[in-house]
């Protein structure tokens, strides 16, 4: 198929680009990447009036890292972002989770801030940013804001972002302290969504105890979902921790749906067994242990 007619415009800048977005809003889309906005203009599950491509806005095509955190730009591909060796020596989990979302061409094209301001609930990047605790920038005529992950995904392909806005960068912040983290999924095929994927974070103390237990999941919610497992195993040492019981609270609390891919048991079952082997592989990283 074919999209439905639409008006093209291509800003230079991006004063040029929030100037248009203001006067078509709306009834625009943006086009960044083009890898989720493409295919639902072609089958026409989208309809807008209006298009328009941010890919002139090179100001916006970067990523930069530091010991706080890694900041990306709306037009860095996801290639440039997993590729990038600043970004990988502070937040190792980002190349890791890259590595599942679709393949190499798709990666080579599609954006990370565009695939996060898509908000698809399979999106991996979107608990990733949940988990780690990052925020959105988002610009408009009007200004300026900075949204926290936890407000701006509100539903299935659904953002706080105002009719006018644009996404222009997203923060990921470093972990502080011992730390680890890891992303696992099971899919049909790799690239494909993930049927059930979980994102983990485990901190120690001095004494290489837990101090805390996170996970953040995608396909389990219509937005990524995001779990406090530190009850279960607060205290332990990390190679004695009730990893197990972890998993049983998570998958106690997700509370997924059927469909073509596979049943709400299953699902759960899955978030299960990857929070169980994920907390236990992060817990390891944290006290610097090699898998």
């Amino acid at each position: 198929m074919k999209p439905a007619g639409f008006t093209y415009h291509r800003p230079a800048t991006v004063d040029d680009a929030v100037a248009v977005l203001a006067e078509v809003s709306p009834a625009g889309k943006v086009l960044a990447g083009g890898q989720s906005l493409v295919p639902l203009l072609n089958m026409r599950l989208a309809a807008p009036e209006h298009v328009v491509d941010i890919n002139r806005l090179s100001e916006l095509a970067y990523v930069r890292a530091d010991g706080a955190a890694v900041t990306v730009g709306a037009l860095a591909r996801h290639a440039d972002v997993e590729r990038d060796a600043a970004a990988h020596a502070v937040l190792p989990l980002l190349r890791e989770t890259l590595r599942y979302v679709a393949h190499p061409t798709i990666r080579n094209r599609g954006t990370t801030v565009g695939s996060i301001a898509h908000a698809d609930p399979a999106g991996e990047l979107t608990a990733v940013l949940a988990l780690l605790g990052g925020t959105v920038t988002l610009r408009s005529a009007a200004g300026e804001r900075t949204v926290e992950a936890a407000d701006f995904f509100t539903g299935p392909m659904s953002t706080c972002a105002d009719a006018g806005e644009l996404v222009t960068s997203v923060t990921f912040p470093v972990p502080e302290g011992r730390t680890g983290a890891v992303w696992t999924e099971v899919a049909r095929r790799h690239g494909d969504y993930a049927v059930c994927g979980a994102g983990v974070e485990v901190s120690l103390d001095d004494d290489l105890r837990v101090a805390g237990a996170r996970a953040a999941y995608v396909s389990m919610g219509p937005e990524p979902v995001l779990l406090d497992l530190t009850d279960a195993v607060a205290g332990s040492t990390y190679d004695d921790a009730g990893w197990p019981a972890a998993g049983r609270l998570a998958a106690g609390r997700l509370e997924p749906d059927d469909d073509i891919h596979a049943t709400a048991a299953y699902r759960t079952h899955l978030a299960e067994v990857l929070t169980t082997r994920a907390l236990r592989a992060a817990a390891r990283r944290a006290a610097g242990v090699a898998a």
